[in-house]
């Protein structure tokens, strides 16, 4: 019965992913959903990118060693989010492009745009692959005796399945009935948890004592909210989704609610795992409590949909990674000054994000080990293009080389402090608080010790009328 209501869920997304697939006529419907998408949908979308099986098993994991502390993490989200939509979320609609590196070399011409360009793209393959592993691990006890090489292939193979033809229509059609079902069994893996002690306050002290609480320092979670809020500006997979919106007041309060979405359907699993721990379940991996919870909590029936709806949520991020991959390569290399637009054969389009995924599946079975970790890691590139991104929006000083002295510091300094300290000597705290620092006054002092050229300054010029506004 399970398997069978799993399979008719299932079936459900891939056909309303073939259904909107109809739609897709060119690059321009298959890249970038016609740039039409509205304000419920845009929501949805946002969501589903967002809420996945890494960040979910990686967050929820700390309910199980902090407790109620745990809920500090989702505020990682609440307040980058919350900072993307005052700073960029207009500023991205009004520029409209095709991929966020166009801004880079909009601004400050090609040679920047395609270092950020590369850097984008290695740090989206870096997440697809950790999106690839979580998936796994949730999926991996169905069926134990089957190699994890094989379980994930079919799992990329049935997101395939669902958007290679529609491309980010399919995309976001599947994520409105992802979206749905979200916050409806994300709630209920809280409630049957809970269930099953119903403690109160005392209780929860009692299994979690403040001090357990220095497995989760206020210093490692204030250094994920400034990486989120300086990374996240130049997130490809919202950049592509924000230039998919309808208007720029569509895209301003999509990712204003969304955030404030994410925020709540991250908590729930935070304190789920959490009442597992104080219900008595000793010893398990914490990164596995909620596939636990729903096989030993939930009734029949729903159980499968319970799963069905965390596939949704890893395929629909994942899907969402593989178009924004394919819009950036389309965008920034395979489109050029004797071919600048969108063509009507999208067939090229879909081998790329074929090929996406399959590299995806082969760097998330060989490379990730602790999901969480890895997602964190490949921010390190993102990182080091926040001056170049918001002074390229607001300062009309900022120049090419202070842009590439600003990138340049960033890259290293975040290497260099993983390289140094490791992912158990708290690096992300001193990449973040001193790293985005570092990042910002080099990209200024660069700026005034060498300003534009005149070169640049006829950039800027025509930067300003793409944008419709002065800096």
């Amino acid at each position: 019965m399970e398997l069978t209501i799993f399979i008719l869920i299932l079936l459900g997304f891939i056909f309303v992913g073939l259904r909107e697939s109809k739609k897709v006529s060119d690059d321009s419907s298959y890249l970038l959903a016609n740039r039409k998408t509205g304000l419920f949908a845009l929501v949805a979308t946002l969501v589903m990118t967002e809420f996945n099986t890494s960040t979910l098993l990686g967050f929820s994991s700390a309910g199980y060693s902090t407790g109620i502390w745990g809920l500090t993490l989702p505020f990682v989200f609440l307040i980058g989010l919350g900072f993307y939509t005052f700073t960029v979320s207009k500023k991205w609609k009004k520029l409209n492009g095709m991929s966020v590196a166009e801004l880079f070399a909009l601004r400050y011409g090609n040679e920047v745009g395609t270092t950020a360009s590369i850097f984008l793209l290695l740090a989206m393959i870096g997440f697809s692959a950790t999106y690839v592993k979580s998936m796994t691990l949730i999926f991996q006890p169905f069926v134990p005796e089957i190699n994890s090489y094989f379980v994930s292939a079919a799992l990329v193979g049935v997101v395939l399945f669902m958007t290679l033809r529609g491309g980010l229509v399919s995309v976001i059609s599947t994520d409105v009935m992802g979206f749905i079902g979200t916050v409806f069994v994300i709630p209920m893996i809280f409630y049957f948890s809970y269930s099953q002690t119903r403690a109160g306050f005392e209780e929860i002290v009692k299994v979690f004592p403040p001090e357990t609480s220095n497995a989760l320092p206020i210093r490692y979670i204030a250094s994920l909210i400034l990486l989120t809020m300086f990374t996240y500006i130049a997130a490809p997979w919202y950049g592509q989704k924000i230039f998919a919106a309808a208007s720029e007041k569509t895209a301003f309060m999509a990712v204003g609610i969304s955030s404030i979405i994410i925020f709540i359907l991250y908590a729930f699993p935070i304190m789920a795992l959490a009442y597992l721990r104080i219900n008595g379940v000793i010893g398990i991996n914490p990164e596995e409590g909620i596939p636990y919870i729903i096989n030993s909590y939930f009734p029949s029936g729903l159980k499968a949909v319970a799963f069905a709806v965390l596939f949704a949520a890893a395929a629909t991020t994942l899907s969402g990674i593989w178009s924004a991959l394919t819009t950036m390569l389309v965008g920034d290399y395979l489109l050029s000054a004797k071919n600048p637009k969108l063509g009507k054969d999208y067939v090229g389009s879909m081998k790329i994000y074929f090929a996406f995924a399959v590299i995806s599946w082969i760097l998330g079975n060989i490379f990730v080990d602790k999901i969480l970790n890895k997602l964190i890691l490949a921010n390190i590139p993102i990182a080091a293009l926040s001056f170049s991104l918001l002074a390229g929006f607001y300062w009309e000083k900022a120049s090419r080389r202070g842009a590439i002295i600003s990138i340049s510091l960033g890259l290293a300094w975040g290497i260099g402090c993983y390289l140094y300290l490791g992912e158990d000597g708290g690096y992300t705290w001193f990449w973040a608080a001193y790293g985005i620092p570092i990042i910002f006054i080099s990209g200024i002092i660069g700026s005034y010790l060498f300003p534009q050229t005149e070169e640049e300054k006829k950039i800027l010029e025509k930067f300003k009328v793409r944008m419709k506004e002065d800096l």
